[in-house]
């Protein structure tokens, strides 16, 4: 579904992104490593904010570097960001409505698709209600519901569960593990929670200063001495 070959991104004399290549497959895939491994730049490339020096990703059998960045959201790219993007003064519905109007879905099942996207990630609060006045883990919820809204094609959650307690990683996990089944895209999960990422991943892939060290079966993966290693910093992974 998305393929990326010898992807690499430089600013200056830091390269995030060092020749990653990967395949990701239909369902939920995670992508994990430590801090600065490169996994929010690789998002950032594939949502446009970023371009690469090199490299290529084809996703859905399309070009997607070739896609201008605006044009990405129309298309089907959506995702979370590590700090929260909701706008406090707006109610719940509003703010999932926002991203509503860049998809392609038509206007004509608007408020049936913002309000079918509220119930799908099990927020129980008042759709008017403002997003200021709702609790971390639900304010968490708006985030996801923003990126599953109007059939999207790819969805990036990044660190979707920072600062939740088990109970409340526990729904989310739920939510994320139904997106491609009902919504019918590929999810790319960044955590560094690794029981979210067994529980929703079946396929997952590990960076670490911008190269690819792992990927495959997420089990597997994580059993991998190379993946230990780069969590654990004992001593440099080579790829």
């Amino acid at each position: 579904m998305i393929e990326v070959s010898e992807l690499t991104v430089r600013f200056g004399g830091v390269t995030p992104l060092d020749g990653m290549s990967v395949r990701f497959e239909r369902g939920t895939c995670g992508l994990i490593g430590p801090n600065g491994a490169g996994k929010t730049t690789f998002f950032n490339v594939l949502s446009g904010f970023v371009k690469p020096v090199a490299g290529q990703i084809t996703a859905y059998g399309e070009d997607l570097l070739k896609m201008a960045h605006y044009r990405r959201a129309r298309w089907g790219v959506r995702r979370t960001f590590q700090t929260e993007q909701a706008i406090e003064e707006l109610s719940v519905y509003d703010n999932v409505a926002m991203i509503h109007e860049h998809s392609k879905v038509t206007g004509s099942s608007r408020r049936e698709d913002v309000l079918g996207a509220i119930e799908f990630v099990k927020l129980d609060v008042d759709p008017n209600a403002k997003v200021g006045t709702l609790g971390q883990a639900e304010r968490r919820l708006v985030e996801v519901a923003r990126a599953v809204v109007g059939k999207p094609r790819l969805v990036l959650l990044d660190e979707p569960a920072a600062g939740l307690p088990d109970e409340e990683t526990g729904v989310l996990s739920d939510v994320i593990q139904a997106i491609p089944q009902h919504m019918g895209a590929l999810v790319i999960l960044v955590d560094h929670d690794m029981s979210l990422v067994s529980s929703c991943c079946e396929m997952t892939a590990v960076l670490d200063f911008g190269r690819l060290i792992a990927s495959g079966p997420t089990a597997e993966v994580l059993r991998d001495e190379r993946v230990m290693r780069a969590y654990l910093g004992t001593e440099e992974v080579i790829a």
